[in-house]
């Protein structure tokens, strides 16, 4: 199973903030520990929301926003993709996390949809289709 562990904004990382030299280094480490298991699929930090956009939609329109955004708690600022058996796992990893933020960080796991999740409504069409843009994807 696949999931998306999502590191939380806190307003140090909002006001971007980097990590002390001890925090990156303690971060690599558990990357790298998450490589040698095979775990680590991707993942990265995000610039603060100041720095993005959100386009809203409704109906056929949107609406450009620029950030920053508000509801701090609600934001992102980095993640990874996990490959892992059950979320059990997952949740044994994020516990080894060191704390990502100074002021208290928080991670929220988050099974990613598979092809099977959508049932009939995934036409076989569309599950080739998908299975020929990972198929690329990977090889980029």
């Amino acid at each position: 199973m696949r999931v998306m562990v999502l590191v939380k904004a806190t307003r140090d990382s909002e006001a971007g903030a980097m990590p002390s030299t001890e925090l990156l280094a303690a971060m690599t480490r558990f990357n790298e520990e998450l490589v040698q298991a095979g775990i680590l699929v991707s993942g990265d930090g995000l610039h603060p929301s100041s720095k993005g956009k959100r386009v809203v939609f409704e109906g056929q329109s949107r609406t450009l926003i620029d950030g920053p955004f508000e509801a701090i708690e609600e934001l992102v600022a980095g993640f990874w993709v996990w490959q892992v058996k059950d979320m059990a796992e997952a949740v044994s990893w994020a516990q080894r996390c060191p704390n990502p933020m100074p002021d208290g960080g928080v991670l929220e796991i988050r099974p990613l949809l598979e092809a099977a999740d959508f049932g009939e409504v995934l036409t076989p069409e569309m599950a080739e289709t998908h299975a020929r843009l990972r198929e690329r994807q990977a090889t980029r």
